[in-house]
């Protein structure tokens, strides 16, 4: 199955540029919990081999050097996403990627919620990737959760990306 691009783009996620988390104060994690101000979550365990990165509008994201591989996670509330389909969000973060093909995809609990999961191919500028891709709507807030590498080093870091997927939870953003 080929994803074909839809009417109105909501977001376009690509390697230099995550969607904007907004908030006073900066983006702040403790290596489990992460806080950017109306977005809170705590993720799963971080391998030892992701190194956290900097990236645009204050995503969080890690690159796996070994694997070459990058993995991110948005978080963007009282967007007008909580009424798309799950699988319309999905296919918006691909918009600026060609070949697009769907290998697996999946409605699984996340957080006790309905997620969607997808495996697919693509290629950016040219090059070929291949992606684990998990979205979330809870509380008027909705979650992206990336892991991108090239096709052939998929299954050496996609378990331990499922890991830390599976740890996620919302928090209280009033929380200290």
């Amino acid at each position: 199955m080929r994803l074909g691009r839809p009417n109105r783009p909501l977001v376009v996620v690509t390697l230099t540029g995550l969607a904007a988390l907004g908030g006073c104060g900066g983006p702040q994690f403790d290596g489990t919990t992460y806080h950017a101000g109306n977005v809170a979550f705590r993720v799963g365990p971080t391998p030892s081999t992701w190194r956290r990165i900097e990236v645009s509008h204050g995503a969080l994201a890690f690159r796996d050097d070994g694997r070459d591989a990058t993995i991110a996670v948005t978080g963007r509330c009282g967007v007008d996403g909580e009424d798309v389909p799950l699988s319309a969000l999905t296919q918006h973060l691909f918009l600026s990627f060609t070949e697009r093909e769907i290998l697996e995809q999946k409605v699984v609990p996340l957080d006790g919620r309905e997620a969607m999961n997808t495996v697919l191919s693509a290629k950016l500028d040219g090059v070929p990737k291949k992606f684990d891709v998990w979205v979330l709507k809870k509380d008027g807030c909705v979650y992206d959760f990336l892991y991108i590498v090239r096709p052939d080093r998929f299954d050496q870091g996609v378990t331990e990306f499922d890991r830390f997927v599976q740890g996620f939870a919302t928090v209280n953003t009033h929380a200290d």
